[in-house]
């Protein structure tokens, strides 16, 4: 696709009102209408630095021209370079890219607008949802690669999303020719790269050029964070993770694949080796998207229904711990059967007048069923850690599974703490595993 205008889009084609919608090192992304198109557009500007002016400029066109050769359904579009003095206190002359507006931000502020702050977790989209950000990631990946061109910056906020929450890949200021397409005298320009939670273990080389294999592996990664509803390895240092990369560690996804969801673990399967540490044992994208379209097309059904399901929850927030238990047991249904209402997810509240005694008789009688079934173990017992013994805790934690947890908990802290401790645990599952829950009170 040719650009818009093969001319500079100036003032004289904006409008005069522009709202800042995002920052970084490279500058801030201002959202403005169009006047001859009427279309709400971004506007990308490049931070100035008079030391390195024409590196700046170089930078800047190099990434509008990998937007524009990069026209495609999943990818960013392009409509031309900006150059003018923008109508924001403090700015003088400056270039940037213009290109669509996404209405709903990226993966990244979709994340946050449904983390449960009060439980101190992510809450993934439904999964028809994640299943089709999956495969429209893919898609674009597959073009990008098809025409040569590596992303090396894929994470959750470089997926940007639509009104109706489609996909698109953005933020092309890394991007480059793949090593591997490059003549024999050429080499791969500039310094590599990318984001470290994102990057793979070889990208931590000196001596590494990027190839496929490194936007594959940050696919690996995505995935495990729209699945997830978080950022990987969250509050670990970025130099430990930069250490631990290369030597294996990865996400957790032990409690993912116990999530009873159709098709759900050919994309785990997939994920994983995605971020194989060997880079020749990863999949390409025109092998990898043909897994997600099989499982997204196992869901594609319940597309509608998701998407407005978060539509609802980002134009209008429930307000109230209900709302909010409502709400998050729908988004995290492990059911692949037809999706239910708000409305018929809405249990009743559990019996308030159980007393101590009779929550620990709960917990005790159904311990098979709490010991297989429940996914949240840590997440339940960091609630009520200051009623266990450190050693006891550390114990709990070293387990592998999530039913070791559990069979320690039992084991242990239940057999010392009596009923004030199981009961407090009963309170706390009601809070975390709210489905569960229900099932065992029959």
């Amino acid at each position: 696709m040719a650009l818009l205008s093969r001319e500079h889009i100036g003032n004289n084609l904006l409008g005069e009102n522009w709202e800042c919608i995002g920052t970084g090192g490279f500058g801030d992304v201002y959202k403005t209408k169009h006047k001859s198109l009427g279309l709400d557009m971004a506007i990308k500007l490049v931070r100035q630095d008079p030391s390195s002016i024409m590196p700046q400029k170089k930078a800047l066109y190099e990434e509008a021209s990998h937007m524009n050769n990069a026209s495609f359904d999943f990818v960013l579009r392009i409509y031309g370079i900006y150059q003018g003095c923008p109508p924001v206190e403090g700015l003088s002359v400056q270039q940037g890219i213009v290109m669509e507006f996404m209405e709903r931000g990226s993966i990244e502020t979709l994340q946050k607008a449904l983390f449960d702050t009060e439980a101190d977790k992510g809450i993934p989209p439904p999964w028809p949802l994640a299943f089709r950000l999956a495969h429209q990631v893919a898609l674009g990946m597959n073009f990008l690669h098809s025409i040569g061109l590596l992303h090396q910056d894929l994470k959750p906020s470089n997926v940007l999303l639509n009104d109706d929450l489609n996909a698109k890949l953005g933020d092309f200021g890394l991007s480059r020719v793949s090593a591997s397409v490059l003549n024999s005298d050429q080499t791969a320009a500039g310094i590599i790269g990318g984001t470290v939670k994102y990057m793979p273990p070889e990208a931590f080389n000196l001596a590494y050029k990027p190839v496929r294999a490194f936007d594959i592996y940050s696919y690996g990664i995505l995935l495990w964070s729209i699945f997830a509803g978080e950022e990987p390895y969250q509050g670990a240092d970025l130099k430990l993770v930069e250490f631990r990369i290369p030597k294996g560690d990865r996400p957790d996804c032990e409690g993912l694949y116990q999530k009873d969801v159709e098709g759900l673990k050919d994309l785990l399967d997939l994920m994983r080796k995605c971020w194989d540490t060997e880079p020749s044992k990863r999949p390409i994208f025109s092998e990898i998207h043909e897994v997600t379209d099989s499982v997204f097309s196992k869901h594609k059904k319940h597309i509608r229904h998701a998407v407005n399901e978060v539509l609802q929850k980002l134009d209008s927030p429930m307000s109230g711990q209900q709302s909010k238990s409502r709400v998050a047991s729908s988004w995290t249904s492990t059911t692949s059967e037809e999706p239910m209402s708000v409305d018929v997810v809405d249990y009743p509240a559990f019996p308030s007048q159980l007393t101590v005694k009779e929550k620990a008789k709960f917990v005790d009688d159904k311990m098979p069923d709490l010991v297989q079934d429940t996914s949240q173990v840590m997440a339940i017992i960091d609630e009520v850690r200051h009623m266990i013994h450190k050693e006891a805790y550390s114990m709990i934690k070293a387990e592998k599974t999530t039913q070791d947890k559990m069979r320690a908990l039992y084991d242990g802290p239940f057999r010392s703490g009596g009923e004030e401790l199981k009961a407090a645990v009963y309170d706390v599952l009601k809070k975390h595993e709210p489905q569960l829950m229900r099932t065992l009170d029959g």
